[in-house]
């Protein structure tokens, strides 16, 4: 069944203050930088969405605190997408899909990324399959979406600050918005 942007403002007023895994930041802080680091790059709508929501999964499937400490991967960049597919396109779902495998993806071709990446990060990646090999990087890079992943990827890997001020979920809801698939008349719940 699809969320609303209801339920995803829903999802993020119960869970949004949960501790963003090994990180000093809320999920709520962390999906909000990000998608306003996406915003300030000129990305479009459905790439600012797609910041927004990469993570839903882990409000969605809640591990508790750190599951890589434990180690589990929770494969959240899969569970959220039955919830957005039939709200969103395919290119935004994309982005979310695979911006774990755009981890994978930059640790194999860009030199010195794995040791920018957090402690947890780093963790995370051992537990999806490490970098990824000269053949499986071009297989990466070559699917449609990649580089909106890899963009995505890289606002991820940044949207960790203790303090940042960021426009409210409500702005980004509102962007968000203009990206589904359905646009419900004006005046009627989404």
């Amino acid at each position: 069944m699809a969320l609303t942007l209801t339920d995803i403002a829903a999802l993020f007023a119960k869970h949004g203050a949960a501790q963003y895994s090994g990180e000093p930041v809320t999920q709520l802080a962390h999906a909000l930088q990000t998608a306003q680091l996406a915003e300030e790059a000129g990305a479009d709508d459905e790439l600012i969405t797609a910041a927004l929501l990469h993570d839903l999964g882990h409000l969605l499937n809640d591990q508790g605190e750190s599951p890589s400490l434990r180690g589990i991967d929770d494969m959240h960049q899969y569970f959220a997408l039955p919830f957005l597919r039939g709200l969103f396109g395919e290119r935004l779902l994309d982005a979310i899909r695979w911006h774990v495998d755009a981890k994978r993806y930059l640790c194999a071709t860009r030199p010195g990324y794995w040791s920018q990446l957090s402690e947890d990060s780093k963790r995370s990646l051992a537990l999806q399959g490490g970098s990824f090999s000269p053949e499986d990087a071009a297989a990466f890079i070559a699917r449609k979406h990649a580089d909106d992943a890899v963009a995505l990827r890289l606002w991820d890997d940044l949207a960790k600050a203790p303090v940042k001020t960021t426009p409210p979920l409500s702005h980004y809801l509102a962007i968000a918005e203009r990206c589904l698939l359905h646009r419900a008349e004006p005046g009627t719940p989404h």
